[in-house]
């Protein structure tokens, strides 16, 4: 009889299964891990970049809305129609009744989109009709209705302004402090929307005057004398109880950089108040020979330059190039707002806006609400805070020397007997012509209510040009 014996299991069998387990194992973690990161990469889409996609001028989703939905309107703060789809002769046309006032902050839909008409799109070619309306729409097969756009702007105001700017090239932006709501938004030259196809070529040949450019949040200036803000706020920072003292003579040199006082004006002795309010540029340069490069830089940054600026349509990058090892000439030029630095009227708004808030500064914002055809609310905006910029001690002190500035400087064109007025002037060189002339303040200046920043290219000094629009525009918005 033949013995029989247990057969053994393979010991390379049994090691090539377990292998096999590993490998099945490592490849259903790939595959959940893959799961997980498109699962992140669409929620982050749909959390953050759906209305960017939606709006995305080749979004074919558009073009469908387009033929379903007729544009909604674009309304004012107080409800005026900024802009409306009126059909004439069986065709769609978009109607801006105030023309040119309006034309770079509403922007257009035709020829691409710019402006407010770029920026909610989507919302009016959304329809959140009555249940009736859409009913009847379907039942006579007419286009839906889109929603309305209600913006912060006052028409007054910005008409106004237009008025005061026109024939001239320049920005004005007005903002409220407190919560910021862009009040109005002038960029000249500017264009008739109604007849942007007629004109189109022109316009987008128009290199010399750039007339599509919105000077508000993209032109690039020079400060000028509006920078001291800064050199001061370094200045107290760095010396908290030591007197400022200085004696002007009406010019100085800085390493072979003649720095002058505007008209060669002596101030004689001043305190760092009436250098301020006299816009003494030899007091501020000199204040730049010891000022720390390092502090100086980082306030700068906490001011908002060399960064986009927390508004949600196009902006250009203000810019501080100053470094460490610049020649005293350098420093002299660029504590004064000249040399190298620029910035947009925005951004030159947005500072004073934190000085006049107690230095936390508010997110500009320009579309208030979305309402449907009746009026119903279907979004609110509402203000929001982005950052404290400047600590409160701070801004009483600089509204003091800006107060100053009003009383007993540069701005006495801006004096009301009504309300106290807080700015500073500028005049800022232009190597192509002449100084561009520049406002920023706000007012009343113990409970401000609107802050301007105002431009005007080669017109020279502040006191003559861009004061006195500012005090118009004072005037109309606080009524007096």
């Amino acid at each position: 009889m033949k013995k029989t014996t247990e057969k053994q299991p393979n010991k390379n069998s049994k090691q090539s299964r377990q292998k096999s387990l590993i490998a099945l194992n490592n490849m259903k973690f790939l595959y959940l891990s893959l799961f997980i990161l498109l699962a992140i990469h669409l929620a982050y889409f749909v959390v953050f970049s759906s209305d960017n996609l939606a709006i995305n001028t080749y979004n074919p989703r558009l073009d469908q809305l387009e033929k379903n939905i007729l544009r909604g309107k674009i309304l004012d703060a107080q409800g005026e129609i900024l802009a409306e789809t009126v059909i004439y002769e069986d065709e769609e046309q978009r109607i801006y009744p105030f023309e040119n006032a309006f034309s770079h902050v509403v922007g257009y839909s035709i020829q691409g989109k710019t402006g407010i008409e770029a920026a909610v799109d989507l919302s009016l070619l959304r329809s959140h009709m009555p249940i009736y309306d859409l009913v009847v729409s379907e039942l006579t097969n007419k286009k839906k209705i889109g929603d309305d756009v209600v913006t912060t702007l006052n028409t007054e105001l910005q008409v106004t302004a237009s008025d005061l700017l026109d024939g001239q090239k320049g920005a004005i932006i007005a903002i409220e402090p407190a919560t910021g709501k862009i009040l109005c938004m002038v960029s000249k030259p500017d264009f008739n929307p109604n007849d942007l196809i007629l004109n189109w070529e022109n316009l987008i040949n128009d290199e010399e005057n750039s007339t599509l450019l919105n000077r508000v949040t993209q032109g690039l200036y020079p400060p000028g004398s509006t920078f001291k803000i800064l050199t001061t706020m370094e200045y107290l920072n760095e010396n908290p109880t030591d007197p400022f003292v200085y004696t002007c003579e009406g010019s100085d040199d800085f390493e072979g950089k003649v720095i002058h006082c505007y008209n060669g004006t002596a101030h004689g002795e001043e305190t760092l108040i009436h250098a301020f309010s006299k816009s003494c540029n030899t007091a501020f340069a000199t204040i730049g020979e010891s000022m720390d490069f390092h502090a100086f830089d980082t306030l700068t940054k906490k001011m908002l330059f060399n960064q986009p600026l927390p508004y949600d349509m196009p902006t250009s990058v203000s810019s501080f190039k100053l470094k460490e090892g610049d020649s005293s000439a350098q420093v002299a030029e660029t504590v004064i707002g000249q040399g190298e630095t620029m910035i947009t009227p925005l951004h030159n708004a947005l500072i004073v806006s934190a000085i006049a808030n107690g230095g936390l500064l508010m997110k500009p914002y320009v579309i208030d609400r979305i309402d449907n055809t009746d009026g119903t609310i279907v979004h609110q905006y509402l203000p929001e805070s982005y950052k404290q910029l400047i600590d409160p001690s701070m801004t009483k002190t600089i509204t003091e020397y800006m107060v100053d500035v009003v009383n007993n400087g540069t701005g006495v064109n801006a004096a009301s007997d009504n309300y106290q007025v807080a700015c500073k002037t500028g005049s800022a060189e232009n190597p192509f012509g002449d100084d561009h002339a520049w406002f920023v303040g706000f007012a009343p200046a113990e409970n401000p209510k609107i802050v301007l920043a105002i431009v005007v290219e080669n017109a020279g000094s502040s006191g003559s040009s861009a004061v006195p629009m500012a005090k118009e525009l004072f005037d109309i918005y606080l009524k007096k």
